[in-house]
């Protein structure tokens, strides 16, 4: 690797800031320790020459992506073995989050990997949903990789909705077995990492029918493919779904049943069963299903959401101050590009934002964990609360990373448009998730409805959570005067999320009480209950932000710089949704000019950190994978480099010039 000198005006950025970024490195990570070990980890697996590219994957075939995918999962695969050797200890969860869903793995698999759904849902589902038999036999074989799962809900013409989804188990209680259908083309599955060549085993979710009764949907463990010679198992219909925006190294494929048997076994039982005479048992909570969905989510806010925006708005601050452009006053030198206010709001406020959902999903993660124990004991008390935080969570941050990454591709300008600036592939993985595992319109609609269970048990006097408390603290209706500071702030974003549930949950009564009939009572009001739910969430996420300032042990330096953040990353979602701040809060029309002045000013504060604040983050050029955002900022010596990479580089006149151009240009003389 080249060794260059740091660009001086990157140099000189990094001389600005007034705090040790290793000191907010050791934040993000929870502890100096985490972050010795995660470097250690990074080494051990982006050092090994095994996962170097000869060629950039970009310029490799569709199939040729696939099979370099399988490649180096099997490959590291192998290194966790020699890393768990190596530590002497043994793999933990979050070695696996930071290979499967973490950038670290997007650094090795740049777009996906195929095995991804067996370790993030199938063997989940296994620990989840199947009884202690199951769970000795099924797990071991996947654990060490005998056999390759995944997990396959979505259908063709179902996705969110699962209740409506077509693919029928029929109990046959003379062969105790059941017989797996798919009834029409809109039944097959559709969507499952890694079912389309990789997989031979799946957790597929199918209707249940026994005595004749559906019984809802429930999870079964199907043979999909030989173990000896990969070929489809009789009556399985399996296939790859063919190319996307991103993720092509997952492996998505479809899957659909004729008539298919398995033994009455297969059917994961931990909840509910069925017996050998067909007699159905319910478990004792639909809730209990959410398990594997909740945990993908909660891996969804740090994983994806966090993480990749991370590595976005590090790469444009960087490019940001080594690239000059245009000028401010006529004839003197052109200015950094991070000179410009305009700049400044694009960055500034999604460097905020990657760690607020940071610290959510800290917080998200330990809750997820003790309503999990909990749950082994069975106390479901806590489940709803998660399941609803959870969902509303994975929406608002999949889409603030969304939305923030494509910002940041903007803030580079045409440079940014390039697969080496590693931006249209950080934004294909990143959206992605806006619709997986519970497309996120849906996912805040199911937030809503716990709110407004919850307002309705405020209204009756009983106990509220935590995360609602603040549906009864009725002071927040009564408006005071505005000032500029973290305490109004934090009191206009709660008095906002009490104001929208208070009126949307009033109107929904009142129209039903009128006699329509409350599901269409819902839709009519739908927009307003997503309002609902994204005003909650992000009460909970300033809500972290601010508790996280208040209790964290850091130098003054970094406090302050901390503090400027939680401040701007307020006042920007104010600003956004300035309408309903002045609808329900402290914020009054006058006030809105002193608002604008403090965000300027917050970024004006904030200028001199910028770098210093994206180094935090410590993401190196191996993950950054960046020709713009690399640590030296060299960044048009790197461009033309990976433009010399270019296969239609290797040759100065390429065929098609004999073949067809210059039989072309000879035609029409």
């Amino acid at each position: 690797m080249v060794q260059r000198k740091v660009n001086e005006d990157l140099q000189s950025e990094r001389n600005k800031g007034t705090f040790n970024p290793e000191e907010l490195t050791n934040l993000i990570d929870g502890g100096a320790d985490k972050t010795k070990e995660r470097r250690e980890l990074v080494d051990f697996f982006l050092r090994d020459p095994i996962f170097q590219d000869k060629v950039p994957p970009e310029y490799l075939s569709y199939v040729e992506r696939y099979e370099d995918a399988v490649r180096k999962s099997c490959l590291m695969m192998k290194k966790i073995n020699e890393w768990t050797e190596f530590k002497k200890t043994g793999a933990t969860v979050d070695l696996y989050q930071a290979l499967l869903g973490g950038l670290l793995g997007s650094a090795l698999l740049k777009d996906g990997m195929p095995f991804a759904l067996h370790y993030v849902m199938f063997l989940p589902t296994l620990m989840g949903q199947g009884n202690i038999e199951q769970q000795a036999y099924w797990i071991g074989r996947a654990w060490n990789c005998e056999i390759m799962g995944t997990y396959a809900q979505t259908e063709l013409g179902h996705g969110t909705f699962i209740r409506g989804l077509e693919t029928t188990a029929t109990y046959d209680p003379n062969t105790e077995e059941f017989i797996l259908h798919s009834p029409t083309l809109t039944s097959y599955k559709w969507w499952p990492g890694g079912l389309g060549q990789t997989a031979n085993y799946a957790v597929v979710v199918a209707q249940l029918y026994t005595k004749g009764d559906c019984h809802g949907i429930q999870p079964f463990i199907v043979q999909l493919r030989d173990e000896e010679t990969h070929m489809p198992m009789p009556g399985v219909k399996i296939g790859e779904i063919g190319c996307k925006l991103g993720m092509n190294g997952t492996n998505q494929g479809y899957l659909g049943f004729d008539h298919v048997r398995i033994p009455r076994e297969n059917m994961l039982m931990k909840n509910s069963k069925v017996l050998k005479d067909g007699t159905f048992v319910k478990s004792p909570s639909d809730k209990l299903t959410y398990g594997t969905m909740i945990f993908v989510r909660v891996a969804l806010v740090k994983g994806i959401a966090a993480c990749y925006l991370a590595k976005a708005v590090t790469i444009a601050t960087r490019y940001s101050a080594v690239r000059r452009q245009s000028e401010i006053v006529p004839g003197e030198p052109e200015p950094l590009i991070i000179e410009y206010k305009t700049q400044q709001y694009k960055l500034f406020p999604h460097i905020a934002s990657a760690l607020v959902m940071t610290f959510a999903s800290r917080w998200l993660w330990n809750i997820y964990n003790i309503v999990t124990s909990e749950l082994e004991q069975g106390d479901l008390e806590r489940l709803p609360e998660l399941h609803a935080i959870s969902c509303c969570l994975k929406a608002v941050c999949t889409s603030d990373a969304a939305q923030g990454i494509e910002e940041c591709r903007k803030a580079t300008g045409g440079h940014g448009y390039m697969t080496c600036s590693s931006f249209p592939l950080t934004y294909g993985l990143a959206t992605a998730a806006e619709t997986y595992e519970g497309e996120n319109t849906v996912m805040l609609l199911q937030t809503s409805r716990y709110l407004m269970k919850a307002w309705h048990q405020a209204k009756g006097g009983i106990s509220l959570t935590p995360m609602t408390s603040y549906m009864i603290d009725h002071n927040l209706a009564n408006r005071s005067p505005w000032q500029n500071n973290m305490a109004c702030l934090h009191k206009s974003f709660r008095q906002v999320a009490y104001g929208l549930i208070k009126d949307t949950t009033e109107k929904v009564y009142r129209i039903v009480s009128t006699g329509k009939q409350q599901e269409h009572v819902w839709n009519s009001c739908s927009n307003l209950l997503v309002q609902c739910a994204e005003a909650h969430c992000r009460t909970f996420l300033v809500d972290c932000f601010y508790e996280e300032i208040k209790t964290v042990n850091v130098s003054p330096a970094l406090k302050k710089v901390l503090t400027q953040l939680c401040e701007l990353y307020a006042v920007y979602h104010l600003l956004k949704k300035l309408g309903l701040f002045l609808m329900y809060s402290d914020v009054r029309v006058g006030d809105v000019p002193s608002l604008q002045e403090w965000q300027d000013k917050l970024l004006e504060d904030l200028r001199p950190n910028a770098v210093t604040l994206v180094d935090g983050f410590d993401i190196c050029d191996e993950i950054l994978n960046s020709a713009l955002g690399a640590y030296d900022g060299n960044v048009y010596e790197r461009l033309f480099e990976e433009a010399n990479r270019s296969p239609l580089n290797a040759v100065p006149v390429n065929k098609s010039f004999h073949q067809y151009l210059k039989p072309f240009l000879k035609g029409n003389i």
